[in-house]
């Protein structure tokens, strides 16, 4: 296993790693829509941190040589299901087909009061 890490995304806010590469597969922690330089969550609504945490994604995976595009499965996790509209509406502009496969569950609370966090699994080709 390896450890991935970037400065460009937030640091971890717990005992966990930004990700973690098996073989040809990478195993992105959630991220939330946290600006890496301040620590905080961005404003605007559950857009901007869908956005934000995308972004995140896109450096952690970019540390690797990776895309969005080598995303397989995405875990979308949602403070208020009545938000799946407006994330999808992001959501779509991030990737491009064959899309990856995708679960979208309502949660009680998110870390940091998010009110969204955004998990991923990459491959890298052969």
């Amino acid at each position: 296993m390896k450890k991935l890490e970037t400065s460009k995304a937030p640091a971890a806010v717990g005992p966990y790693s930004q990700g973690i590469q098996t073989g040809n597969l990478f195993y992105l922690s959630g991220q939330l829509g946290l600006n890496p330089e301040t620590g905080k969550l961005v404003e605007g609504g559950v857009q901007a941190q869908a956005k934000q945490a995308f972004e995140n994604i896109k450096h952690v995976l970019a540390s690797e040589g990776l895309t969005l595009d080598n995303v397989v499965k995405v875990l979308v996790l949602l403070a208020d299901i009545q938000d799946f509209a407006a994330v999808n509406d992001v959501y779509a502009t991030q990737f491009n087909e064959p899309y990856p496969a995708r679960s979208a569950f309502a949660v009680a609370a998110l870390p940091l009061g998010g009110l969204i966090e955004i998990e991923v699994i990459a491959e890298r080709g052969e």
